[in-house]
C-alpha cells in the first residue's frame, strides 16, 4: 500500500493553483475539467515529481460538512496538513518574502522545528523540519 493522492480542500481552485505553484513551488501535474468550474487538479513537489499528488479539492463549495470542518480547523489555528522541509527557517524567510502570512513563526518543539502559514485557500499548513 502506498499514498498516491491526498486531498486538500480549497475555496477556489484557480487561486489555490496559483498559490501552490507560484508561492510554494509545487508543479501542476493533472488538470482535467469535471463539469462546471470543477477540475481534477493536482500538484506535486518539484523535488519528487513522481511522488504523492495533492488534489486541490473544491469540497467546501459542494459539501457543507467539509466547509464547516475546514473553517473550524482554520479558526482554531489547527493545520490541515503538513509539509516536511529541510530548513524551516529558510522556508519561513523565503515564503515571508513572497507575502505568505505565518501564524506560527519557526519554533522548536522537541525533535522538530515547525512554522504554520495560511494557504489563502481556507487552510493552515504546517512546515516541519526533523531535528
Amino acid at each position: 500500500m502506498r499514498i498516491q493522492i491526498i486531498s486538500v480542500p480549497v475555496l477556489n481552485q484557480a487561486e489555490a493553483l496559483a498559490f501552490y505553484t507560484e508561492k510554494l513551488g509545487f508543479i501542476k501535474k493533472v488538470d482535467l475539467p469535471l463539469g462546471g468550474e470543477n477540475r481534477w487538479l493536482t500538484v506535486v513537489s518539484a523535488e519528487q515529481q513522481d511522488g504523492p499528488e495533492i488534489l486541490l479539492e473544491p469540497a467546501p463549495l459542494h459539501f457543507e460538512p467539509a466547509k464547516v470542518y475546514q473553517k473550524a480547523l482554520l479558526d482554531a489555528g489547527i493545520p490541515y496538513t503538513q509539509f516536511n522541509v529541510e530548513d524551516v527557517q529558510s522556508e519561513f524567510e523565503r515564503l515571508s518574502g513572497l507575502g505568505v502570512e505565518f501564524s506560527v513563526h519557526p519554533t522548536v518543539m522537541g525533535t522538530v522545528k515547525i512554522a504554520v502559514f495560511n494557504d489563502t485557500c481556507g487552510n493552515n499548513i504546517q512546515l516541519v523540519q526533523m531535528l
